[in-house]
């Protein structure tokens, strides 16, 4: 008798340890374990080799954790019926169901659950060698369930257990937390727009034409020269009788040299003999492809154009990096106080704001699809250009319009809705 309780306390181990193992090797973090393993740590590449074997893994847990519950329960039934006789079943069911269930399963599961990495670490090598003896048996049992699965059309291979990539990325960026929330919330964003330039395109960024500094290169010399160096940018489009028509891009460098060369001759400067080749780009270019092409080109600057080729605005590889990291400003930039907070909550805001920033900088889920400005989504919405004092309820913003240069909407106010709003 001793014996056989000796032998019943080494299953319960077993079928701990299988509990634990199940529940380990599911919840590790493959991320992490990838990573171990790229540093050489062997046990991060036996739970790989075991994940990338997932039928087998499984397999083998169950099979040997139903084995040694079974043979346990089977053994101690037969002790407790020599001693108690028919009753001895009803002993032996209770006991084993409270010393399975709390021994072997809860106890073993919650520590693995709260402990995955480092458990899955230590028994990954055990795993291994127990998945190599029951090989045959296993393959044998998938054999079944195939034949089973496949009269009802099921294809069991299949998992999304994981998801796809990026979702999966999206949801660890969504969990990373920290003692400071301002710099998680900065490391969410630009993570997040990292994933988001292959879905962005070009014409959602890009300095309107609008707002873009352009050159006629009709204009008399002192006059051209002059705009050009009172400009706070680098590189100005050239453009020659319509503002459609760009003939090239000047860089002031290349100006401020040609000026050196001819300081003191009375010979005129050649602007678009100056400038480079104006690189036309669709206004439907997706920002990582962008963002490729600059690296490739070895350019910072494209002209965006529509399908009928008109210029739509410029984009730089500044507003990529800008999408990812922010606002980048330097002693030349021109500051523009976008976003006002006002004391009841509500924001004064520039009708081009864009809505990816401010979906950003404050979490909000205004649509983006549509528009690419706050102006431009209130169009889009109420279908008609808004006078000044009409006010819009969507997407649980009320907009008041404040004010409008003939039919561009200059000002907003933006409040979030509130239940007290309903009214």
């Amino acid at each position: 008798m001793i014996l056989t309780l000796t032998f019943i306390f080494v299953l319960l181990l077993l079928s701990a340890l299988f509990s634990g193992a199940e529940t380990a090797l599911t919840a590790v973090s493959r991320p992490y374990m990838h990573q171990l393993e790229q540093t050489g740590n062997k046990r991060a590449g036996t739970i790989n080799a075991l994940h990338a074997e997932k039928e087998r893994l499984i397999g083998t847990i169950l099979l040997g954790n139903n084995l040694v519950n079974i043979m346990a329960s089977a053994m101690a039934t037969s002790v407790l019926i020599s001693i108690f006789g028919e009753t001895g079943v009803i002993y032996a069911t209770i006991a084993m169901t409270l010393l399975i269930l709390i021994f072997s399963e809860i106890l073993p599961k919650t520590y693995a659950i709260h402990n995955a990495n480092s458990t899955a670490l230590s028994i990954a090598p055990t795993v291994r060698i127990v998945v190599m003896l029951f090989t045959p048996m296993t393959s044998l049992i998938n054999v079944l369930v195939r034949g089973i699965f496949k009269p009802f059309g099921g294809d069991y291979r299949t998992s999304d257990a994981f998801g796809t990539g990026d979702e999966e990325l999206r949801g660890a960026i969504e969990l990373h937390a920290g003692e400071d929330e301002q710099a998680v919330r900065h490391k969410r964003n630009m993570l997040r727009s990292v994933l988001d330039l292959a879905g962005v395109q070009v014409s959602e960024i890009m300095t309107h034409r609008r707002n873009a500094t352009t050159i006629d290169v009709g204009l008399p010399e002192s006059e051209a020269i002059d705009q050009i160096l009172a400009s706070p940018y680098t590189r100005i489009p050239l453009w020659r009788d319509d503002p459609d028509n760009i003939v090239g891009v000047l860089h002031a460098k290349a100006l401020l040299r040609e000026i050196r060369i001819q300081s003191g001759k009375s010979t005129s400067i050649d602007l678009v003999g100056l400038a480079a080749t104006p690189w036309f780009i669709p206004e439907q270019t997706l920002l990582l492809d962008q963002l490729e092409a600059f690296r490739q080109r070895r350019e910072h600057f494209a002209i965006v154009v529509d399908e009928y080729g008109g210029l739509m605005g410029i984009v730089t590889l500044e507003d990529i990096i800008e999408e990812i990291v922010g606002d980048i400003d330097d002693e030349h930039d021109l500051t523009v106080e976008e976003v006002l907070r006002e004391h009841d909550g509500s924001f004064i805001l520039d009708g081009s704001t864009t809505i990816r920033d401010l979906n950003r900088q404050y979490d909000w889920a205004l649509p983006d699809e549509e528009a690419a400005t706050l102006a431009g989504l209130i169009l889009h919405e109420s279908r008609r250009i808004p006078q000044v004092g009409q006010s819009f309820m969507f997407h649980k913003f009320r907009f008041d319009i404040l004010e409008r240069q003939r039919n561009q909407i200059t000002s907003i106010r933006v409040t979030p809705h509130s239940p007290d709003d309903d009214s």
